[in-house]
C-alpha cells in the first residue's frame, strides 16, 4: 500500500486523493456526454457534480458521527474535523439528497438526470473505490489465503486495528489466523502507527478492489441499457437494483460487525434501496401503460 505518493515540500499528493479526483473526472466525463447527448445545459454537470460531492461527504460525515455517537461526545473536535470516518449509505443519501434538490429548484427534467446521476455515481464510486485500496484505509475485508490477498501493513489502518472486532466476535477465525499471537508481536512502525507480525504476515481480502470491479461491469450495464430502457427513470431504477446487489454481496467478505438479522447496517440500507428501485421501475412501467391507453 502507499497513502503518499509523492512529498514535494509542503506539497503531498495522496493515493486515496488521487483516486477521489480521477472518480470525479469521470463522473464528469458521463454526465458532460449525456448532456450532450439529451441536449441539456453543459454548465448544469460540473454543478450538479460539486454538489453531489460536497453533499454526499456531509452526509457520510454526520452518518458517521451517529454510528459512532460515543467516541463523538468524548472527542467532538477530533471526530468532527478528522478526515477519516465517512459512511457510504450517509453519503449516499446526502449525494442523493443535495443533487435532488438542486434538479427541482432548478426545474430540470428530473427522471433524466436520475438516469444521468446513476451512470456518473457508479463510474465515480467504482474509481472512488481504488483511493481505500491504495489507502490501506480499513475498508478491506476479512483474511484470505488466495493468491491476490492483499498485505496492508503500510496503510493508514492496520489489518490488527481494523480486524480487532471481527475476531473478537469471531473466536474460531482468530484461533485460525493466530490473530492474538501475532497481533501482540509488534516489528515495525511508520506514521500511521505499530506494525504487528500479523500485519506483514497475513493478506486480506482487498475489497475496493472487488467493488471497483463489480462497479465497472455495473457501470457499462446502465451504459449499454440507456438507450434502451424507457421511459426516463428506468436506468436509475436499474442502477438502484444493481448497485445494491454489488454493495450486500461485498459485506460478506467484509469486517463490518452485523447490526441485525445476522446483516450489516450496509447490508440492510441496501436491501431498502432495493425495494425502493424495484418500487421505482414498477411505477414507471404503470404510468407508462396508462399513457398508451
Amino acid at each position: 500500500m502507499r497513502p503518499i505518493l509523492i512529498e514535494l515540500g509542503p506539497i503531498t499528493l495522496y493515493s486515496y486523493g488521487l483516486m477521489m479526483a480521477l472518480g470525479f473526472m469521470a463522473a464528469y466525463t458521463v454526465l458532460h456526454k449525456e448532456h450532450l447527448r439529451l441536449k441539456l445545459k453543459v454548465d448544469n454537470a460540473g454543478t450538479l457534480l460539486i454538489i453531489g460531492l460536497v453533499s454526499g461527504i456531509i452526509g457520510a460525515k454526520i452518518l458517521y458521527l451517529f454510528t459512532d455517537w460515543d467516541r463523538f461526545v468524548q472527542d467532538p473536535v477530533r471526530m468532527l474535523f478528522s478526515p477519516a470516518g465517512l459512511v457510504w449509505y450517509g453519503g449516499f443519501i446526502g449525494g442523493f439528497a443535495g443533487m435532488f434538490y438542486y434538479v427541482r429548484k432548478k426545474r430540470l427534467p428530473v427522471l433524466q438526470y436520475l438516469d444521468m446521476i446513476g451512470l456518473g455515481g457508479m463510474i465515480g464510486y467504482a474509481v472512488g473505490r481504488l483511493g481505500c485500496h491504495f489507502a490501506g484505509d480499513g475498508d478491506y475485508g476479512i483474511p484470505t489465503e488466495l493468491p491476490w490477498g492483499t498485505i496492508y501493513a503500510n496503510g493508514t489502518v492496520k489489518p490488527t486495528t481494523a480486524a480487532a472486532d471481527y475476531f473478537s466476535r469471531n473466536p474460531e477465525a482468530a484461533a485460525e489466523w493466530n490473530y492474538r499471537e501475532l497481533a501482540a508481536h509488534i516489528v515495525d512502525s511508520n506514521r500511521y502507527g505499530s506494525i504487528t507480525e500479523f500485519d506483514l504476515t497475513v493478506a486480506m481480502h482487498p475489497t475496493p478492489v472487488y467493488e471497483f470491479l463489480m462497479g465497472v461491469v455495473v457501470f457499462f450495464i446502465l451504459w449499454k441499457l440507456r438507450l434502451k430502457l424507457h421511459p426516463a427513470g428506468m436506468v436509475f431504477g436499474v442502477y438502484l437494483l444493481l448497485m445494491s446487489v454489488q454493495r450486500f454481496a461485498i459485506e460478506f467478505l467484509r469486517l463490518n460487525p452485523v447490526a441485525a438479522l445476522g446483516l450489516s447496517q450496509a447490508q440492510l440500507f441496501s436491501i431498502g434501496i432495493f425495494i425502493a428501485g424495484l418500487v421505482m421501475i414498477y411505477i414507471l412501467k404503470q404510468r407508462e401503460k396508462l399513457n398508451h391507453i
